[in-house]
């Protein structure tokens, strides 16, 4: 029941948000997952999720940058 409502809530805040937001938001959550299973692997849970979702963030903004200019050039 928690992952589900933290599922909705996520959704909502992202509902308005630009391309490069929603691309920084869900780049640092999996980000920060991926970064804290890898980093749980080495005994630095903490860090490998700080570190995964900080890169996260700036791909995902990267990337849903360049979404918004794709849809602004047509």
């Amino acid at each position: 029941m928690k992952k589900l409502m933290f599922i909705v809530l996520a959704s909502v805040a992202l509902m308005g948000c630009t391309g490069t937001e929603k691309g920084a938001g869900i780049g640092a959550i999996a980000g920060a997952g991926l970064g804290a299973i890898i980093g749980y692997q080495s005994g630095h849970a903490a860090e490998g999720a700080l570190i995964g979702g900080a890169v996260g963030a700036g791909g995902g903004a990267l990337a849903g940058h360049e979404m918004d200019q794709e849809k602004k050039d047509k």
